[in-house]
């Protein structure tokens, strides 16, 4: 991991503990079919990746840059990027990536998981990097990307060497995982409905 990125605070005593409880988290790593195994091929996957973190960032970040609509996540008021905004996030998302293939689903995770969530909404949006951009990323936008952000991991993950039946149990974990954490973020966009 990176000595020091800009606003990663995973396990910090001062986040607020997330509102979601042990049991609702079982309870939807069931809904995703989450299993001891899936945790296993995301730990391969993390040595998969390892190395390649920067060239999947440069493939989502072009498919974010490309779609005008994602790219005012990003932008100031007037609609120009804000480059070291842009500059801070993805030094968190690639974090996110490595959390997302080795950080077991405990209490510190569950805080975590809400803290990235209110940082897309109007809780904490621009906060943790100072900005002034957007006010909140619309959910139905962090809806929407599990499928590019699962869909375009999968060759990266094939660079390991892995036989096509290991692949695609990672590409599965991974799809599962990310899943699991959007359904998480949305649990400030949604309250007590959630």
């Amino acid at each position: 991991m990176p000595e020091t990125i800009a606003g990663y605070d995973y396990g910090a005593s001062d986040l607020a503990p997330s509102p979601v409880t042990p049991q609702e988290l079982r309870d939807l790593e069931a809904s995703v079919l989450w299993t001891d195994d899936d945790a296993a091929s995301l730990a391969r996957a993390a040595q998969v990746l390892d190395g390649q973190i920067e060239d999947v960032l440069d493939v989502w970040y072009g498919f974010v840059g490309a779609n005008p609509h994602l790219l005012a996540a990003f932008a100031s008021p007037d609609g120009t990027p804000v480059d070291q905004y842009l500059a801070r996030v993805r030094g968190r998302f690639g974090q996110w990536i490595r959390d997302t293939c080795t950080r077991p689903h405990d209490g510190q995770w569950l805080d975590y998981a809400q803290e990235i969530a209110l940082r897309h909404t109007r809780a904490k949006k621009n906060t943790t990097d100072d900005v002034r951009s957007t006010p909140y990323v619309p959910l139905r936008h962090v809806i929407a990307l599990i499928y590019p952000i699962t869909a375009t991991m999968r060759p990266f993950l094939a660079k390991g060497g892995d036989d096509e039946d290991t692949v695609d149990k990672m590409h599965q974990a991974w799809c599962k995982a990310v899943t699991l954490q959007v359904a998480l973020w949305a649990q400030p966009y949604a309250g007590n409905d959630w």
